[in-house]
Parts: structure tokens; sequence; C-alpha cells
């Protein structure tokens, strides 16, 4: 939720929304599978996506292949409504707005098969949407050396520099309680049957420490 939206919620109800983490993400960037890049700088993505760089073609990015180097960067991303949107642009663009060129889909699934139509293009999206079209860029923290890949025990780190929690919001008044239908819902969310959904889906279980933490709330 945004500030506003949080700030709203409170202003009707009188408490605060209560926030859960049910999942672990690691956003990544993808390249179509036959592209000779592997790794790519924190501050290398902003140049590629943000009005504050400039146009860049892949030789820009120190790929020396014939095919490659003189083409164009083909972007794509996620519409404004999205959360993973606001989340790149926070932790990679530094707030910063996204080019004209970035091609906005309405679904993490579109960046993803759009790359995998687009040997030159180059998106975002949560791991989960991995396909066996596209790769995952190894990123290179901003002022690091090492390049990480986006593997659960790097998101479970914080060594890979774009992990992320996967929210839900709860309307919980803690003065009476949660009716016993969300209340299931939610103990089912932290069960062995729930976080095998969430593997399922590609994405990373929540370490038992954390299922704990939130079932507390």
């Amino acid at each position: 939720m945004k500030a506003d939206e949080m700030d709203k919620f409170e202003k009707k109800f009188g408490y605060k929304a209560t926030e859960l983490r049910v999942a672990v993400d690691a956003l990544a960037i993808f390249v179509h599978k036959d592209c000779p890049l592997d790794e790519i700088s924190v501050e290398n993505a902003m140049k590629v996506f943000s009005v504050a760089g400039p146009d860049m073609t892949w030789g820009d990015l120190g790929v020396t292949n014939e095919e490659f180097k003189s083409k164009p960067i083909g972007l794509y991303g996620r519409n404004s409504a999205s959360g993973t949107y606001g989340f790149f642009k926070e932790h990679i663009l530094e707030k910063k707005d996204y080019k004209a060129t970035v091609k906005e889909q309405p679904g993490s699934s579109g960046v993803v098969s759009s790359i995998a139509a687009d040997k030159f293009g180059m998106g975002y999206s949560g791991i989960g949407y991995a396909t066996a079209d596209v790769k995952a860029l190894k990123v290179i923290a901003k002022g690091g050396k090492k390049a990480v890949a986006a593997t659960a025990e790097n998101a479970y780190s914080g060594e890979y520099p774009i992990g992320r929690f996967l929210l839900i919001y709860v309307n919980h008044n803690a003065k009476t309680g949660l009716d016993p239908l969300r209340a299931e819902f939610i103990k089912m969310i932290y069960s062995k049957q729930g976080q095998e959904i969430v593997v399922k889906d590609g994405y990373f279980p929540l370490p038992g420490k954390i299922e704990q933490e939130e079932l507390a709330k």
C-alpha cells in the first residue's frame, strides 16, 4: 500500500491496516535466452531504464557480439498501477521517471513474453514469471563488484539487491479480533499447504521465524 492509501485507511477505520509478509520474491531483470549479457550493475540498469540515462545499445553494456553490440535495447516494464513498477522505480531508478520508450505491459507475464519474442529486449518482473525463453541477469549492487543471482538463498540473505517481500493487508481491529473465516485463511497462508502454493507459483517460501512473526500480528 502507498503511504496515502495507508492514511486513508486509518482515517476511515481509526487504526492502521495490518501488513503481512506472505512470500519472498527476487525482482529479476530479464533478457532473451540468446542474449550474450549475463550480468548488469544497478547503475547501468538505471541508465538503461531511466530518463536520466541516454538511449543505449547493447555495446554500451559491454556486449561485443556483432549481432547485438550496435542494436538498441528494447525496453519492457509494468504499468504505473503495478507495485512492481513502483518498486523498480524506487530501488533501481532512484525515483526518477522511466524512459518514454519503455513498453508498458498490464501484467508481469506480458513483460516476459515480450522479451521472449524480442531478441534485443530487456525488462523487469518477479522471478516467478521466468520461462525457458528468457534469462535473469545477475545483478551487481550499487557500488559493488560481485554479480549476484536471483536465487532464494541470495534473496533471504539480502545479498541480491532487488529482493522483496510480497505482502497482503488485513483490516484487523485488535479490540474485536478477526472473524473466524479470515483467521483460518491467514493460518492457511503460513501453513505447509499455503507455502507450497508460494513455491508452485515460482516464489520463495518464508523462513519459519518470519511466519511466526506474521502470525503474532
